[in-house]
């Protein structure tokens, strides 16, 4: 399992892999967050990391009750194939 953590000083969600750094960038404001970008090097790419990235964001979201605007066209697709987080959208 990798570890993501949740990087609050600098608005991102991250992973670190073999000397990459996967990111999911957002800001907050008034419980909302706006994500920004999703970004996995492509030496990581076909692993689903940026998939398991947006999960943790999106549960760590709705464990704040924070709405979220889905700004990055790969948060939007995720949210769009796993409706479980429809509610979240702002």
């Amino acid at each position: 399992m990798n570890t993501i953590e949740h990087n609050i000083a600098g608005h991102c969600f991250e992973l670190k892999l073999e000397g990459h750094r996967c990111v999911l960038d957002y800001t907050l404001h008034n419980k909302v967050m706006t994500v920004t970008h999703t970004g996995v090097p492509n030496e990581l790419g076909g692993r689903g990391l940026a998939a398991d990235i947006t999960k943790f964001a999106l549960d760590y979201a709705r464990s704040q009750n924070w709405k979220v605007i889905p700004q990055c066209s790969y948060v939007a697709a995720y949210i769009k194939k796993h409706p479980e987080y429809a509610s979240l959208v702002n």
